[in-house]
């Protein structure tokens, strides 16, 4: 069954959620939005919620208040990071409330992941076609939500949101649920060897390479210097790998470029579209934590 479900009001925005996330864990909110149900004009209709892609500010702040408002929210306690494909975690707290939510000027700087123990506050971050990570820990009442395109993969994104979860919160993560959101999948995303070296190097097991059944998991030799690569298949085993159990971690089945009747897709779309926000938050009570943490892969 599919784990990121979609749901749609006659009016308001088309958002996806976590069903089985939303019936065992009533403290979080968590989910992904479409691209329809919002106010930006093309080529970033609707639902565009990125500053950076050169849509209206005024429609962009509009589309980011519905979907806080839909979520029964308030779009100051939401944070934003500046992405630039790196592997930085940044450790949210209380007065990182607002950042970049309405001004890229406040973003968290060069900031591809996030973690917090900070009820009230929703960690976002913005796709179209890279891989939203969410983590959750019910023990230590912890979040994570990290950015993974093929560099931010190689770079162990997804293994040094687990490392600052342990760090920070003293999170085991055999405690950790994981979820994998919509992204470009195996089907569509077609890579060259420079960024197929980096990928092997991440998912090499301790003889330092995999065995050639093993690979084709994760990417397919299509000929000539190409592969069809499957980050969110590499992301969970790079989650399992840094002690995540298999069976806590739930992965979409949905392509971004397969399907722009419902999101966006920047490959699909030459470059000029909107952007889907990805989101995680505790729901308010509790305690709180802020800072940077840089982990290793």
């Amino acid at each position: 069954m599919e784990s990121f479900q979609y749901e749609a009001e006659a009016e308001g925005p088309g958002l996806f959620r976590v069903k089985s996330w939303m019936d065992r864990y009533p403290q979080l909110t968590l989910g992904m939005t479409s691209r329809i149900g919002g106010k930006s004009r093309e080529p970033f209709g609707t639902l565009n919620c990125g500053l950076h892609v050169g849509d209206l500010p005024a429609d962009v702040t509009a589309n980011r208040t519905a979907v806080a408002q839909a979520l029964n929210s308030d779009l100051d306690h939401w944070v934003y990071g500046e992405q630039v494909h790196g592997s930085t975690v940044a450790l949210v707290g209380p007065t990182d409330r607002g950042r970049g939510t309405r001004e890229r000027e406040t973003e968290l700087r060069a900031t591809d992941a996030f973690i917090t123990n900070t009820p009230g506050i929703v960690l976002a971050a913005l796709f179209a076609d890279c891989v939203p990570l969410y983590f959750f820990d019910p023990v230590t009442g912890s979040i994570g939500l990290a950015h993974a395109g093929w560099k931010g993969t190689a770079a162990c994104i997804a293994a040094k949101t687990i490392e600052a979860m342990e760090h920070e919160f003293g999170s085991s993560p055999s405690d950790i649920q994981a979820a994998i959101g919509p992204s470009i999948g195996k089907c569509c995303y077609e890579v060259d060897d420079g960024v197929i070296g980096p990928i092997r190097e991440a998912l090499a097991g301790p003889d330092g390479d995999l065995c050639g059944e093993e690979s084709d998991r994760y990417y397919t030799a299509i000929g000539s210097g190409k592969y069809k690569l499957d980050l969110q298949q590499v992301n969970r085993q790079i989650m399992i790998k840094a002690g995540i159990f298999p069976a806590s971690i739930e992965v979409t089945g949905r392509c971004t470029s397969c399907t722009t009747d419902l999101l966006y897709s920047y490959r699909r779309e030459g470059g000029q579209t909107g952007r889907m926000q990805a989101w995680i938050g505790l729901k308010p009570s509790g305690r709180p934590s802020s800072e940077g943490y840089e982990g290793s892969c």
